[in-house]
């Protein structure tokens, strides 16, 4: 089945390639505009979607813990760093502390942008998570913040980390755009919430000033004698700004902005894959840093929707072919740092908690330029698995790296020593000895989830992520609140609580995830596009209930593995480990610790049933062969969400 699969794909490659061809032969560009596609489903304002249940309950932990605390733990990376300020970067400057643990010298110079990421990404995940929370004392710290960074703006609009002697003039590694990259969306965060015109008319202004030291097809934002760039290719997540404030304001010149950028980042040599002419090569495997290339997807994505160039088109999609070989049963992308050619492992191929933000945002990103549903089941799948199983169950502590298959905790892959600057393999609410970016990723990876939980399309709403949350949101001039009553992913019935002043007619979709086999409604509905259309004539207070029905499904990794689902969950045997604290900080007494397993079992499956005990408990069990003892045994599977040690694949026994 599979090989015949992948003589389809070949097919359809030839067969796009012949395409594409014979575009070029006629002389058209790539990165020519032909005609914009609207977007399929479109967000709604952040701060419409007001968290509740488990999803509340982890935004508090996080809020109480490293996103509320970050900058109070590493002081040095923060307020003893006024990067945006009087801290601005200088020729002379050669050294400072970014965190991460390395030799002097030319490492150093090339990364005096990090505390940028690090700063802005933390406050972009401590705004929202306020925001969400109505956290009346953190908002007046976001409100400080905001205003001290915007007070950091020049006349001529310059928002950014570099003095006048370095901005917009380099020939190598820099964080111009990155730095503003981070903060703006972060600011932009504060804008949707505030709706305060004054920061957004500071953002535009901004970015003006950017468009105008770098203007269209006259300019090389991402040169760099160096292809090893990393600041200046993360600068191509600048279309995240861009694309938000085009769908703001609706000003065209952001939208065409972003086809420049990925125009001038494919033109210039680089050590990238998204590069236009290296997707366009079925054959070239994902090399690089795994982070940039999840953010990435994002880019080319916006720029095939603003251009409608069938030629991006054809390198998005094998793009996500690409993508397709590197994801592990998780949900989490291959990349610890580095994806190397190689394809997804359950047990080798490590995830960076950074990647898994910036896949997930990808999903949510094509679900609402396609609609098309199989991005919101992956969505959720890393979110609910891959992420949720990086979250300590009990501590404020995330690991910055981990596998599917993890055993052991204690710094290096699998409990490897060889190499004592790798600590990422353990839990901490900082990370600093590697780089202080996975916490803030951590703080932000939830607020992008639930403030897409629901979408809109010219019809009405669209349940799009599920989870407990309660929406107050316009459609068409009339206010309507739906508040989702679910303790999903560990249970499928949600009741959706529907309110308003008066009776409305509104249409509402809701997602049908791909793992449902059958669904059970209180109201009549019909089916388009993977969703379930319910139109009809609401009541001012009125209610949906929906279950959808599954079971435990038996899947096969790439390697011939087999591992479990039930819904969007990811089962696994946990694995009876041993703490060890390793370090106590002053702060909360939040702490780092590394685990050891108990015992590593190499259970074996041998096609016996998963059952499930007890309906309301997500506990199973299966009988599987221990080849140690020679014996079959009782095997307990439990979701990947907040696990530390665990077994997700399991090898066949023949």
């Amino acid at each position: 089945m599979l090989r015949k699969i992948r003589n389809i794909m070949i097919i359809c490659f030839v067969l796009s390639n012949k395409q594409v061809n014979a575009q070029s032969h006629m002389g058209s560009s790539p990165f020519s505009k032909i005609k914009e596609i609207p977007l399929a489903v479109s967000p709604v304002p952040f701060g419409d979607i007001q968290p509740d249940g488990w999803l509340k309950d982890e935004l508090r932990r996080n809020l109480a813990g490293f996103t509320g605390q970050l900058d109070s733990l590493v002081p040095e990376l923060f307020s003893r760093d006024d990067i945006y300020g009087k801290d601005r970067l200088k020729k002379e400057i050669r050294h400072k502390d970014v965190g991460a643990l390395s030799d002097d010298g030319a490492f150093q110079t090339q990364f005096l942008w990090w505390n940028s990421e690090t700063q802005s990404n933390w406050l972009d995940g401590f705004i929202r998570t306020a925001a969400l929370l109505h956290d009346k004392t953190q908002l007046k710290k976001v409100k400080w913040l905001t205003d001290w960074l915007l007070s950091t703006q020049d006349p001529d609009g310059y928002l950014g980390i570099y003095d006048k002697e370095l901005r917009y003039h380099f020939n190598n590694e820099n964080g111009e755009l990155w730095s503003k990259t981070t903060l703006y969306r972060a600011l932009l965060g504060w804008y949707e919430f505030t709706k305060d015109k004054n920061v957004l008319g500071a953002i535009e202004k901004a970015v003006a000033d950017v468009m105008s030291h770098y203007p269209v097809n006259a300019s090389r934002p991402f040169r760099s004698e160096n292809p090893n760039a990393g600041g200046v290719t993360h600068g191509l997540a600048f279309t995240d700004v861009l694309e938000r404030l085009y769908q703001l304001t609706g000003k065209k010149v952001y939208a065409d902005y972003i086809v420049f950028l990925y125009k001038n980042f494919s033109e210039e040599t680089l050590n990238e894959d998204a590069q236009f002419a290296k997707l366009m090569d079925p054959e070239k495997s994902l090399m690089g840093h795994g982070v940039h290339v999840y953010e990435h997807l994002r880019s080319i994505a916006a720029a095939y929707q603003i251009s409608g160039n069938p030629s991006l088109k054809h390198a998005l999609d094998l793009f996500l072919v690409k993508i397709g070989v590197e994801l592990n049963p998780s949900g989490g992308p291959a990349g610890d740092e580095f994806i190397g050619g190689r394809k997804a492992d359950a047990t080798e191929t490590g995830y960076e908690f950074c990647s898994l933000h910036e896949l997930m945002s990808g999903w949510i990103s094509l679900f609402s330029k396609t609609g098309s549903t199989e991005y919101g089941d992956r969505a959720e799948q890393l979110y609910f698995n891959a992420a949720m199983g990086a979250v300590h169950p009990e501590e404020s502590a995330i690991c910055y790296l981990k596998t599917d298959n993890a055993l052991y905790l204690t710094g290096g892959k699998h409990g490897d020593t060889t190499d004592k600057n790798q600590t990422r393999y353990r839990y901490s609410p900082v990370h600093k000895e590697a780089a202080v970016c996975c916490v803030p990723n951590a703080g932000r990876i939830g607020p992008e989830y639930i403030g897409h939980m629901w979408m809109s399309d010219q019809e009405g709403l669209i349940a799009t992520l599920f989870g407990p949350c309660t929406i107050n949101t316009s459609v068409r001039g009339k206010e309507i609140r739906i508040t989702e009553v679910t303790s999903y992913p560990f249970e499928h019935h949600i009741r959706f609580l529907i309110s308003a002043r008066e009776a409305h007619s509104t249409t509402i979709k809701v997602r049908r995830p791909a793992w449902a086999t059958g669904v059970l409604a209180s109201a009549p509905y019909s089916e388009s596009g993977g969703f379930l259309v319910f139109k009809k004539s609401w009541k001012q207070e009125d209610e949906l209930e929906i279950s959808f029905q599954t079971a435990t499904s038996t899947k096969l990794t790439r390697t011939g593995q087999v591992y479990f689902m039930n819904g969007p969950l990811v089962l696994c045997n946990p694995v009876e480990g041993v703490q060890k604290i390793t370090k106590v900080y002053p702060v909360s007494e939040l702490r780092e610790s590394v685990y050891y397993p108990v015992s590593t079992a190499a259970w074996q499956y041998n096609d016996q049933a998963v059952s499930q005990p007890d309906p309301q408990k997500m506990e199973f069990n299966t009988q599987m062969y221990d080849p140690a003892s020679g014996k079959t045994g009782m095997v307990k599977l439990v979701p990947m969400f907040h696990t530390i040690l665990r077994r997700v694949t399991f090898d066949v026994k023949h």
